[in-house]
């Protein structure tokens, strides 16, 4: 079958029966954001040590913001050549299809109006119930940068957001995770997982109580899209956009704090 005539899950399948998309593939694109976040903190926090700051580690916490747009720059190359390498290519997967334009839009904002209570509902709860209020476990990770750093995380955290976690999560891995033989269902968990307990590394504090409530707060909106978008795979571009405004509002609140 000539692969021009096959739907994109289907031309998936393929090239996961000529073996060019192996398992270890997607373990590494599960689990590698979640590392990454931590390896450019540990690097900043080295800096902090080197230059004898009391507390590095406590003081590398302030710059998620950054740690999470040196990610977005390494995830987006590492998912460019995991693509060229099976025969695919990036601007492909996240293509506007114009063709559906009005329907897209109305499935669009009726996701938005779904996903405001998801989203906002478990942050709140979880936070109530593990520190008391909201405001406690924000002051854990919404924390001033010198102004050069809090402007990487206005501008190139959300800039790169868009094209770095849900194109990985649900464009690239979720298809494929199906391809190798795991059901709808699982297909949608797996790479929803991770993408919330990635969060759980964003910043890294050694709190069990941050960790559960950063996993609790994405893993329902994570669900949500994944859902979505394996319903309606052309919505990915629409969510890319909504994505990078959802950050740039993160980006803004540490930078006014650093202003």
């Amino acid at each position: 079958m000539v692969e021009s005539t096959l739907n994109p899950l289907e031309l998936i399948r393929q090239r996961v029966a000529d073996g060019k998309i192996p398992r270890a593939r997607l373990i590494v694109g599960l689990l590698m954001r979640g590392f990454l976040f931590a390896a450019v903190q540990a690097l900043i926090a080295l800096i902090y040590f080197i230059n004898r700051v009391p507390d590095p580690w406590q003081a590398s916490t302030a710059w998620w913001t950054v740690a999470a747009a040196a990610a977005n720059l390494i995830t987006l190359g590492v998912l460019i050549v995991f693509l060229r390498v099976e025969g695919g290519r990036y601007r492909e997967m996240v293509a506007l299809d114009r063709q559906h334009l009005g329907k897209d839009l109305l499935a669009v904002l009726g996701l938005l109006v779904l996903a405001g209570p998801v989203s906002v509902a478990p942050n709140y709860f979880a936070a109530q119930a593990l520190f008391g209020s909201l405001e406690a476990a924000n002051a854990m990770m919404i924390l001033p940068l010198p102004l050069w750093a809090a402007i990487i995380g206005l501008v190139v955290f959300p800039a790169t957001i868009a094209f770095a976690e849900l194109p990985l999560y649900f464009g690239y891995l979720m298809p494929r995770i199906e391809a190798h033989g795991a059901p709808k269902w699982l297909a949608v968990l797996i790479p929803a997982f991770f993408l919330g307990a990635q969060h759980c590394t964003l910043p890294l504090i050694f709190d069990w109580r941050f960790a559960l409530w950063r996993l609790i707060m994405f893993l329902p909106f994570a669900l949500l899209l994944g859902i979505a978008l394996r319903l309606r795979p052309r919505l990915l571009p629409y969510l890319m956009v909504i994505h990078a405004l959802l950050d740039l509002s993160a980006g803004w609140v540490v930078f006014s704090m650093s202003v």
